[in-house]
């Protein structure tokens, strides 16, 4: 976007012209007298002749140059400021044998609860580019995969490392959600939040999920919690004492109504995922919750781009100058 800061300037050089032609009038005197004038039609026109009549063209070029230089052309250049406001999320994500259970397989691919899970929180990561994101995984224990980051290439990668059987069997969902709390303690972020998953019920840990719950209220952090089990009972892998593996069906262990009471004291929610495209629903809907404000301010700057049309102006202007002393200021050549 160009744009002229004194454009009043502009108008002169409606008074070029009227210059030109003062000048080319005051400069018309007789060089030598002759009688006849039909005599120098018959000249043949060189180019030098040309020249001669050009260097009224090149006055009024240089003029019309210096007029636009005035009148100050800039040039908009479009800027603006940025300002997020991020949310702080910790990602617990139960790691106990049970997540072993192949309920979440589609009909091309053999999936199990946990792969299912790390799938759909890597690409709810990829998504949030903006906030810091840590990653608990918890059986009997919590065990912190990563603080708070915005490195979100690692977190997905440890991410990914997540397996079954990393601490002691169990599910202590209280403990992880102390664990979790205890990450967001000294955040100042406009909003906290746990993402909780798990296939079980709290069986481990001396704190009480609704405990915990009440906990993570009074400093402001909201929990979602994610049940991850299908109605049915799922087809889950064993040790054979007699070697390899056996497929035996174990029910759906769930405590929902614990679940549902922890997301409700934080102001959370709770759902319920039964295969891989509810689970990747549920955080769709997550995401949406508790999108990321951005605020976005524009103005425009401008540059001064008057030195070129200045430097062509000096330029017509010496040229015009050498042409005009020279022998085609004078008579024709």
């Amino acid at each position: 976007m160009i744009r002229f800061a004194h454009p009043w300037f502009l108008l002169s050089a409606l008074l070029i012209v009227p210059l030109l032609w003062a000048r080319a009038r005051m400069a018309r005197r007789a060089v030598f007298p002759f009688t006849n004038d039909r005599v120098l039609t018959r000249v043949p026109a060189t180019w030098g002749v040309a020249i001669a009549r050009a260097l009224p063209a090149l006055r009024g070029g240089a003029l019309l140059l210096l007029v636009v230089a005035l009148a100050r052309p800039q040039r908009g250049l479009q800027e603006s400021i940025v300002r997020v406001e991020a949310v702080d999320i910790v990602l617990v994500m139960d790691v106990s044998t049970s997540m072993r259970a192949l309920d979440f397989s589609t009909s091309t691919r053999r999936m199990d609860r946990l792969d299912a899970a790390k799938e759909v929180a890597a690409a709810f990561v990829s998504q949030r580019p903006s906030d810091r994101i840590a990653l608990i995984a918890f059986s009997a224990l919590p065990y912190t995969m990563a603080p708070l980051t915005l490195d979100h290439e690692w977190l997905r990668t440890r991410i990914g490392e997540l397996r079954t059987g990393m601490v002691e069997d169990g599910t202590a969902i209280g403990t992880a959600i102390a664990s979790a709390i205890n990450r967001l303690r000294d955040s100042a972020a406009r909003s906290r939040v746990i993402v909780l998953l798990t296939d079980g019920i709290n069986n481990m840990g001396s704190i009480s999920p609704e405990n915990a719950a009440e906990a993570a209220r009074a400093l402001g952090v909201r929990i979602y919690t994610i049940g991850a089990a299908s109605h049915e009972a799922a087809v889950y892998p064993v040790r054979d004492p007699f070697g390899g593996e056996r497929f035996v069906r174990v029910p759906p262990d769930l405590d929902e109504d614990s679940l549902r009471r922890v997301a409700e004291i934080t102001g959370g929610r709770y759902y319920r995922a039964t295969d891989l495209v509810s689970l990747e629903s549920i955080y769709k809907e997550i995401d949406a919750l508790e999108k990321t404000e951005i605020e976005t301010e524009q103005y425009t700057r401008y540059a001064e781009v008057f030195p070129p049309w200045v430097l062509a102006a000096l330029v017509v202007l010496a040229v015009e100058r050498v042409l005009a002393r020279g022998r085609w200021g004078g008579l024709p050549a």
